[in-house]
C-alpha cells in the first residue's frame, strides 16, 4: 500500500478561490543564489561595486535588510534573462526558506508593494465604452480595474504586477472578475454588454476556477448573454486545449468570449480558427496613427476580412482621432474603442448614442 494521502481539507482550497492574507512581512536577511556560475560571479561583483554588506554561505550570498533598497539599483545591471536565474529567499534557521524561493526581481517588487493586501480589498472599476460603428450606438463597456490606496489611484498594470509578486495572480484575477460583475453589471444600461477581462494562465480547471465568477453573476441576476469574457494575456498562451475548455465553459453558461490584441504577436491568427471566439480586438498598435497611405492598411483589412469569414466580430482599439475612426469604419470594423469615442468613466454611458462631450471626459 502507498502512503496515506492528505485530505482535501488539509490541503486547502484552490488558490483561485479567494485572496489570502499576505503576512510575509520584511525578512531580516535575503539569501541570493543562482545555478549559473556567470550570474553568481556577476552578483558578487555587483555587491562589491555597490559596497553592500553580505555574508557568503557556500555559493549563496546573504544580504541584510538595510541593503534591500539598494538591491533595486543593483538589479539594473542584470539582463532580463539573467534576472530569471537570480533567485532569492528569506534566510531562516541557517538556510534559505525553500518554500519562498522566487526571482530576486519578484521579491523586490513584493517588498516594494506592502500595500497590495489592503488595496486589493478596495477595487473599483472605470468603464470604457465600446461603440457600434455602423450607427455610433454604445454596444457595451469594458470594466477596467482600479484601486485606491492612501489617496493614490492604482491602475490595472500596477495591481496585476503586485498580485503576481505576492503569489496571488490567480486569486486577484478571480477577485477582479467577481467585483466587476457585482459593481458594474447592476449599473449597465439595458441592452448593453459588459466586457470582463481575465487571464487564462490563472485558470487551472474551468469547472472549479470559474465557479465564483458564475456565482457572482447569479447573485446580481446577470443575463449571461450580456457578458463578454475577454482573454487578456501579456505573453503567448501555449495551452490551446485548456484555453478552448475555458471558453467553452463560459459559453455553456450563455456568455460570449473575446480575444484581445490581435496583431500584437501574442494573439495569432491560429487562435481565431482554433478557438472561434465571438469577438476579436485589433491591437491598438495597428490603429494608432492609421491613415490612408499607411502600409498597415492592407494588414488591418486582411485581419478584418479573415475574422468576418470565420463569423467573428471585430473591435478596433485605440481610436483617438476622427481620421482613425473613419478609416477603421471604412475597412469594415464592427466596433470601436478608444479615447476619441469615450474615455474610461466612473459610470457607464447611458446611450444609446455616444455624445461628443463624453470623449473629453477625464479618466
Amino acid at each position: 500500500m502507498g502512503p496515506d494521502l492528505p485530505s482535501s481539507s488539509s490541503l486547502g482550497a484552490c488558490d483561485c478561490q479567494s485572496l489570502s492574507p499576505t503576512h510575509l512581512g520584511q525578512p531580516d536577511q535575503l539569501a541570493l543564489h543562482s545555478a549559473s556560475g556567470h550570474v553568481r560571479r556577476k552578483l558578487w561583483l555587483a555587491l562589491e561595486a555597490h559596497h553592500l554588506t553580505y555574508q557568503p554561505h557556500g555559493q549563496t550570498l546573504v544580504v541584510m535588510s538595510e541593503s534591500f533598497a539598494a538591491l533595486n539599483t543593483l538589479l539594473d545591471s542584470f539582463s532580463v534573462s539573467e534576472r530569471h536565474e537570480l533567485l532569492a529567499a528569506p534566510w531562516q534557521g541557517g538556510g534559505p526558506d525553500p518554500w519562498q524561493i522566487a526571482p530576486l526581481e519578484q521579491w523586490l517588487l513584493r517588498l516594494n508593494t506592502p500595500w497590495f493586501a489592503g488595496a486589493a480589498q478596495q477595487v473599483h472599476f472605470m468603464m470604457q465604452p465600446i461603440v457600434r460603428l455602423q450607427d455610433m450606438q454604445v454596444h457595451g463597456h469594458e470594466a477596467l480595474v482600479r484601486a485606491r490606496w492612501e489617496g493614490q489611484e492604482l491602475g490595472a498594470g500596477t495591481l496585476l504586477m503586485a498580485a503576481a509578486a505576492h503569489g496571488q495572480a490567480r486569486a486577484f484575477d478571480a477577485h477582479a472578475r467577481r467585483h466587476a460583475i457585482m459593481q458594474v453589471y447592476p449599473a449597465l444600461p439595458q441592452g448593453q454588454r459588459l466586457f470582463i477581462n481575465f487571464s487564462p494562465s490563472v485558470v487551472y480547471n474551468p469547472d472549479i476556477c470559474l465557479q465564483t465568477t458564475f456565482e457572482a453573476c447569479r447573485q446580481v441576476g446577470a443575463d449571461f448573454s450580456r457578458l463578454v469574457f475577454e482573454v487578456t494575456e501579456s505573453e503567448a498562451f501555449p495551452d490551446l486545449a485548456l484555453l478552448r475548455r475555458i471558453l467553452q465553459r463560459y459559453r455553456a453558461e450563455g456568455a460570449r468570449v473575446a480575444l484581445d490584441d490581435l496583431g500584437a504577436g501574442h494573439t495569432s491568427l491560429a487562435y481565431l480558427s482554433e478557438l472561434q471566439p465571438d469577438v476579436v480586438k485589433l491591437d491598438r498598435a495597428l490603429v494608432s496613427g492609421l491613415h490612408g497611405d499607411d502600409p498597415r492598411v492592407p494588414l488591418v483589412q486582411a485581419l478584418i476580412t479573415y475574422a468576418h469569414a470565420l463569423g467573428i466580430e471585430v473591435v478596433a482599439e485605440g481610436i483617438e482621432t476622427p481620421g482613425e475612426l473613419a478609416l477603421v469604419t471604412a475597412l469594415g470594423s464592427d466596433y470601436g474603442q478608444g479615447y476619441y469615442l469615450g474615455r474610461p468613466l466612473a459610470q457607464p454611458i447611458p446611450g444609446p448614442t455616444v455624445r461628443p462631450d463624453w470623449r473629453s471626459c477625464p479618466g
